[in-house]
């Protein structure tokens, strides 16, 4: 008998495939980052950008040509930065949409909220340099990273030399007290 927990490869090959054909058959391409979402939307050659109509809000996106349906019309699933996000008309035939994410720590299903979702679950991150994190993110990596070089050559973490540096102040502060027979864990 099968574990539940494990997938089927069969099914999920062939959900991967269903996703892969809705994701082509959009009129746009799109790509994201944990923090940014690129948008490519084809027009046709010779297009100007007063051609345009371009619409970026916090929750919502139109992209077409001005007297036609949009390419793109629909409510964003997240909200975004306004001032942050930009869009430009690249050799009159492609409107190039940069949206930078409110939320930079998680990842979208699709851009319209109309559209087919992807499976966020299967996206593999590219590598991201300690540089680019937060200030609290940052120190927050350096420590897990500090306490997994520590305990990998059996010296104590950043938690546990706290502990003991705390327990070694007790034991100068009360000399009378016999220590001996502490154990520490």
């Amino acid at each position: 008998m099968t574990d539940p927990q494990e997938p089927d490869p069969v099914a999920e090959t062939a959900a991967r495939e269903k996703e892969a054909a809705e994701q082509a058959a959009l009129p746009y391409k799109w790509r994201q980052t944990i923090g940014d979402v690129d948008i490519s939307v084809p027009v046709p050659k010779g297009t100007r950008a007063r051609d345009l109509v371009v619409e970026i809000k916090k929750l919502r996106l139109k992209v077409g040509v001005k007297g036609k349906d949009p390419i793109i019309d629909g409510d964003l699933p997240k909200p975004i930065q306004v001032d942050e996000s930009t869009w430009t008309l690249e050799d009159q035939q492609s409107v190039e949409l940069h949206l930078e994410k409110v939320n930079k720590m998680e990842w979208w299903a699709h851009i319209v909220t109309t559209a087919p979702k992807i499976d966020v679950t299967k996206i593999q991150p590219e590598n991201s340099k300690l540089s680019d994190l937060d200030g609290e993110t940052r120190g927050m990596v350096e420590k897990m990273m500090y306490d997994q070089r520590m305990k990998e050559m059996g010296k104590p973490t950043s938690d546990e030399q706290k502990k003991l540096d705390m327990f070694e102040n007790f034991k100068k502060m009360h000399p009378e007290m016999d220590f001996s027979k502490v154990q520490m864990s």
